[in-house]
């Protein structure tokens, strides 16, 4: 296959990206399908737009999550120590494989499906705090909570144990440029936090994921202590995170979307699907975790050397009218299972069945508690993430 240049992509505005992203990314999806830009850490990365090079990209071994592949001098990213490092974000084969197989081994659907009956049950308790008030911010009150209560039960954390986990993501996926400590700060804590807790659970083990996943084996395999550590971090860090911001989303997008909201009031058992079709419209992570390629590749018919970084830009996937019809508008009737919000081939989130039911079950309760559930605030009023890696509010001001 022939490769090309590409050419000088259209300016991209990064307080743009992060207050509209998806006309940003529409124009450089229609501009080219993958563009030279400013990456993450300011370093030059390769965006790739478009669906079909997007979800081919995601399922490329040649595209390596492991940073011992980026060129020197290339991405550096968030220096993590090596107990927190060794998760499942930062692999491929085979220690990839080894590590998910021994999760897999005991992070089941049936051990997930479980979990619906206490996730109701934290939701409501939830919405009976906020419920006198009339009003509330949705990500405080909501959202952020809820997940909250969800990772530390799964991971067997008691209630008076439970640390300001919202701070510690805060710090890492949005960082102050005012105090640039605060992210070695949040990685010293929860270094701290998950050491110990670790240790609790070796000596007590209790009916939970983490102390199962310190037992585990696999013909005489186990995980070492980083490996648990590091496992540890990623569901904080990630099944926390995104969730959040999946029940935000979804949240804004029903009640900007009076039509479709009361489609799914009318027949709440269409909610599975609508939970599809709003992490397409817009999910929580606009672009996948970066991938360097082990040999020089084309992507999209542009050449791309080996060890630079590349980005597969989720966001510009989503809405490309080659893979959906009428992209941008929402739709819960849209067949969407085909989104890749939680990933596609072996890096596939492996906690992708929590986190709808987590999504689903959060709406339902929203949504049977609140029947004239509506914004507080003008859309354009609203604040988001100051982010290119997480698409989340900071606050979703409602009223009932």
């Amino acid at each position: 296959m022939s490769t090309t240049t590409p050419s000088q992509p259209p300016f991209v505005d990064p307080a743009e990206l992060v207050a509209d992203p998806y006309s940003v990314y529409a124009r450089l999806r229609e501009a080219g399908p993958v563009h030279r830009i400013a990456g993450t850490d300011g370093l030059p990365a390769w965006l790739v737009t478009r669906y079909d090079d997007v979800r081919q990209a995601l399922a490329d071994p040649r595209l390596s999550l492991d940073k011992r592949h980026a060129k020197p001098g290339g991405y550096h990213g968030l220096a993590l120590p090596p107990a927190l490092d060794a998760n499942l974000l930062n692999m491929d084969p085979p220690d990839h494989t080894r590590i998910r197989r021994l999760v897999s081994r005991v992070f089941t659907p049936r051990h997930i499906a479980r979990l619906r009956e206490p996730i109701r049950e934290t939701a409501d308790s939830l919405l009976d705090a906020i419920e006198p008030h009339g009003h509330a911010d949705l990500i405080a009150s909501y959202a952020a909570p809820l997940p909250i209560a969800v990772i530390c039960d799964l991971l067997g954390v008691a209630p008076h144990d439970r640390r300001d986990f919202r701070s510690w993501t805060d710090a890492l996926i949005a960082p102050d440029p005012a105090q640039p400590s605060r992210a070695k700060e949040a990685i010293r804590s929860m270094l701290a936090f998950f050491t110990q807790l670790i240790a609790d659970k070796r000596a007590a083990p209790a009916d939970d994921l983490l102390s199962a996943l310190t037992a585990v084996r696999d013909d005489g395999d186990r995980l070492s202590e980083d490996e648990l550590m590091s496992l540890a971090f990623v569901i904080l860090f990630a099944g926390y995170e995104n969730t959040v911001h999946l029940i935000g989303n979804s949240a804004l997008a029903l009640l900007t979307h009076p039509g479709q909201l009361s489609a799914l009031r009318a027949d709440p058992g269409r909610l599975g699907g609508a939970v599809e079709e709003l992490a397409r419209y817009d999910g929580p992570v606009p672009v996948a975790i970066r991938r360097f390629p082990t040999e020089d590749i084309t992507i999209g018919g542009v050449g791309v050397p080996a060890g630079e970084t590349v980005l597969l830009s989720l966001a510009a996937a989503h809405r490309d009218p080659r893979r959906f019809a009428e992209p941008d508008l929402l739709d819960i009737g849209r067949d969407a299972t085909a989104h890749l919000a939680l990933g596609h081939g072996i890096h596939y989130c492996l906690g992708a069945p929590l986190a709808r039911m987590e999504t689903e079950v959060a709406l339902a309760a929203l949504l049977d508690r609140f029947p004239a559930l509506a914004l507080d605030t003008a859309p354009g009023e609203l604040r988001w993430r100051p982010s290119m890696r997480a698409r989340g509010l900071i606050e979703l001001p409602v009223r009932y």
